[in-house]
This record gives C-alpha cells, sequence and structure tokens, in this order.
C-alpha cells in the first residue's frame, strides 16, 4: 500500500495554511505545518513545528525535524506570507523590507532547504501561494503585489532549472479569501492631511470588504489537493471570485488605459 503524501504547509496557524492543513488531515495526507509560535496553538488539529521563514537555522532545524520523524518531504505548500497598504509616497522602508524578506526571500529560503530533500528522494511538488494581486498593481497595495509578483517570476525560473529533475513546481493565485490577513497587515498611517486621504480611506474599506465577501479558505485548499495529486503541474493557477480569476485575461485583451480606468472605477478612485 502507498504511504500518504508528507505535506509541509508554512504559516499554518490560521488562514489558508490552516485550512488546508485541516482539509488534508481529513483527506489521508500526512501533515506538518510550521509557525513561529507553536505552543500557542495547544490544540491545534494537526502538527505544528517551529519555523521562521526569515531564520535559515530555523528553517534547517524544521527540516531536520520533520525528516527524522517522517522521512520524506513530498510537498511543500509556500503559503506564509503577510500583507501592507498605504500610498507609495508615504510607505517606510523597513516594514517595506518586512514584507518582501517574508513574501519572497522567505519562500526561497524554505524551497533551498526542502530542495535538498526532495533531490534525495528523487520526488517532490512545490506549490507556492502567490496572489491574483500579483499580476497587477493594486492601488495602495503595491509593495503586496509587487512581493507576489516577484515570487510568481521565481517560480517561473525555477521550473526551468528543474526540468531535468523529478521535481515540480507551481504557483496558485487566490483572490479574495474569507482569511484574518487583514488583522496581521501593514498599514500606513492614514493621515487626513495627506493628499490621499480620502481615496486611501475608501481602499482601506473596498481591501476588508472584499476579503469578506471572498471564497472559504476550505476553497484554496481543495485546490491544493487537486495540484498535489496533478501529474503534471502547469505553470500556474487561480482560485477566487469569478471576476478576480479572469481579471489578467480582461487586462490582455483590453486597452492598456481601458484597464487602468476600470480598475480605477472598481475601487472608486476616481
Amino acid at each position: 500500500m502507498k504511504e500518504p503524501h508528507v505535506v509541509l504547509i508554512t504559516g499554518a496557524s490560521s488562514g489558508i495554511g490552516f485550512a488546508t492543513g485541516k482539509y488534508l488531515i481529513a483527506r489521508g495526507f500526512q501533515v506538518i505545518g510550521t509557525s513561529r509560535t507553536p505552543n500557542k496553538y495547544p490544540d491545534h488539529p494537526f502538527q505544528l513545528v517551529a519555523m521562521d521563514v526569515l531564520n535559515d537555522d530555523s528553517i534547517q532545524n524544521a527540516v531536520n525535524q520533520i525528516i527524522t520523524e517522517h522521512k520524506r518531504i513530498d510537498v511543500l505548500v509556500n503559503n506564509a506570507g503577510m500583507g501592507m497598504a498605504g500610498p507609495v509616497e508615504e510607505l517606510e522602508m523597513k516594514p517595506l523590507d518586512n514584507v518582501f524578506d517574508t513574501n519572497l526571500k522567505g519562500p526561497i529560503r524554505v524551497m533551498q532547504f526542502t530542495l535538498k530533500q526532495m533531490h534525495k528522494q528523487a520526488f517532490g511538488k512545490i506549490i507556492n501561494v502567490a496572489s491574483l494581486a500579483g499580476n497587477y498593481g493594486l492601488p495602495f497595495r503595491s509593495v503586496y503585489s509587487a512581493s507576489k509578483a516577484a515570487l510568481m517570476r521565481v517560480t517561473e525560473s525555477l521550473r526551468l532549472e528543474l526540468r531535468h529533475t523529478p521535481i515540480q513546481c507551481t504557483i496558485l493565485s487566490p483572490g479574495s479569501i474569507q482569511t484574518p490577513i487583514a488583522a496581521s497587515r501593514f498599514y500606513a498611517p492614514l493621515k487626513k492631511d495627506s493628499v490621499y486621504y480620502q481615496q486611501y480611506n475608501n481602499g482601506l474599506k473596498d481591501m476588508d470588504a472584499h476579503v469578506e465577501k471572498g471564497l472559504q479558505p476550505v476553497e484554496v485548499a481543495k485546490k491544493i489537493e487537486k495540484l498535489i495529486n496533478s501529474k503534471k503541474l502547469k505553470p500556474n493557477y487561480s482560485v477566487g471570485p469569478f471576476l478576480e480569476v479572469i481579471s489578467p485575461i480582461i487586462k490582455f485583451l483590453l486597452p492598456q488605459r481601458m484597464y487602468e480606468n476600470l480598475v480605477a472605477s472598481f475601487y472608486n478612485l476616481n
């Protein structure tokens, strides 16, 4: 009888990571999630190991623990991430660096350590969770969009580099999903004397409204299961509300200014 896949999910204490781990456990997978502070979640429905995706020693220790206990890492779901909102002109550099460290450098670090094991076992799948926001520059979410776009480009490069190996990787881009991301998102201060005050204020309300009306995170989990079971992974997948999923196609088909005007209208910027 074939052993169930061992799936490592980063950022699994809540949101998409939590929903995915819980769903996969019920489907018979061996799931290990990561959290910077796993002790805060004593009743978690699946195993959590300590990992800070910004620290090489932390990642190495977590990977070593998983290999010792489970012998393999068949699937990596690079899900840990953070959001950021604010006008470009008013962004602070330290939080900006934190977003890129978490959303881009973090996944790269985790891939570097897990790929070593995947090469040894001659099998592996990497699912990098990006965002549909990575397909275009969203107002007041420039850094978040840019960090996810960068992860998408890195994954495209890695796919080519891995063509001669038995390891596959892909990008999964969720749209609006009902998660607590708003609580962990860094916000540039809303300043009443700012030239962007009204538009930024409207933008913040829109961000929260889109999340509240988004899909349940289990829909992302179902998509991830399909990718794990797929024989051959395509470069990109998406999951989210219909209009968000087809937005990249609309962007490609429409004249540039028309698409920009459409986005501006959607986000009440006119």
